[in-house]
């Protein structure tokens, strides 16, 4: 099983839990994270390091947010992987908790 970045990470992209992982399986796009789910090893380790608490595993992704397994499978491939913790956005913060953000995605 692997774990999923979902929709509350768009537009913070909080990076704490890249320091914390110990197979460096999270890729940085402009405004989102991603896990390569063919690296992760299902170490939970980024779960409770996710400012955002938009980190689930596979199965536990809530309903409504299933299509980020393929976002984050289809993203890794092509966004650069990222290994040290960086600030997170400006307005992180303000987006935090903010629902219906698929669309502010930046590919």
């Amino acid at each position: 099983m692997t774990h999923v970045v979902t929709e509350n990470c768009i537009k913070c992209k909080y990076t704490d839990c890249v320091d914390v992982c110990p197979v460096d399986c999270f890729h940085e796009g402009p405004n989102f994270l991603v896990i390569d789910p063919g690296e992760c090893i299902d170490c939970t380790l980024c779960v409770a390091e996710c400012p955002a608490a938009a980190i689930f595993a596979e199965d536990d992704v809530p309903d409504g947010l299933h299509e980020f397994i393929g976002i984050n499978a289809e993203l890794c491939r092509d966004w650069p992987l990222i290994t040290e913790r960086k600030a997170p956005l400006d307005d992180a913060d303000a987006w935090n908790g903010i629902s219906g953000k698929l669309d502010s995605l930046e590919r």
